[in-house]
């Protein structure tokens, strides 16, 4: 089977927009329960609100990968399936190393999505001597001496860091010189790489405080509301009495 160290995805070579690789995914994600569910085609329209995008977007993205659906039929669910799993580089092995086996790089390791979506874990790795020879998701942790060796006998290009943020910089370093390419970023800093290296940064922390953003705007566009109300309200009083303040005796009719 091949590994991801000889294939590079082809996307970039074939002209497809960074924005529209980001969300293959997706769609991915919704064909595939779409297909254990055993539906057999999708319109546009249902699949976008499905992945969370409008359907004019939708088509444009499926027009890069040469898929323009068929008029009142819609897109066959198993051939988009296999043509984005293709094109994203799915279709083959692609191993991968954990390093920094704490919290988050156990569950990342017990998470069951990697070996169905094309990924296999490699190794994990953790700097500790006390974790080396330790099971985690029924694979042995190796300590961070071996990475090297490692990365050439499993042929890694794919690196995942769940390092503490001052241990993650120095670990990116020797991932990259020893061959990895792709690097997946949990550490709560920003790592420097040469050109030719891919990093993608998860922060939780981040997307925690964008939530918290838009709660407090929610809240102020709510206190806004009640206060425009009660001004409202306090207007209308105003106008239903007199000029001394007295609600006005009623007029006859």
């Amino acid at each position: 089977m091949a590994t991801g160290r000889t294939h590079r995805p082809a996307t970039r070579s074939r002209g497809i927009p960074e924005a529209t690789v980001a969300r293959l995914p997706l769609y991915l994600r919704a064909l595939t329960a779409l297909s254990e569910r055993s539906v057999p085609t999708v319109s546009s329209e249902e699949l976008a609100a499905a992945a969370g995008v409008n359907s004019a977007k939708l088509r444009k993205d499926f027009s890069y990968l040469g898929s323009y659906g068929t008029r009142g039929v819609g897109y066959d669910v198993e051939y988009l399936v296999y043509q984005i799993s293709r094109e994203l580089g799915l279709t083959q092995d692609w191993p991968v190393v954990i390093v920094g086996i704490g919290n988050l790089g156990a569950a990342l390791a017990n998470y069951g999505g990697f070996a169905s979506r094309g990924f296999r874990v490699a190794a994990l790795i953790d700097a500790d001597p006390a974790m080396a020879g330790k099971p985690v998701a029924g694979i042995p942790v190796q300590h961070t001496d071996e990475l090297e060796k490692i990365i050439q006998d499993n042929g890694v290009s794919i690196g995942v860091i769940a390092t503490p943020a001052g241990a993650a910089q120095q670990v990116c370093d020797r991932l990259v010189a020893a061959g990895v390419t792709s690097i997946l970023n949990f550490a709560p800093t920003v790592l420097s790489v040469p050109d030719g290296v891919d990093v993608r940064k998860v922060d939780l922390s981040i997307e925690l405080q964008i939530l918290a953003f838009h709660e407090q705007r929610k809240a102020g566009e709510e206190a806004g509301n009640g206060t425009a109300q009660q001004a409202a309200a306090a207007h209308s009083d105003a106008a239903d009495q007199g000029p001394d303040g007295d609600v006005p005796a009623v007029m006859p009719a």
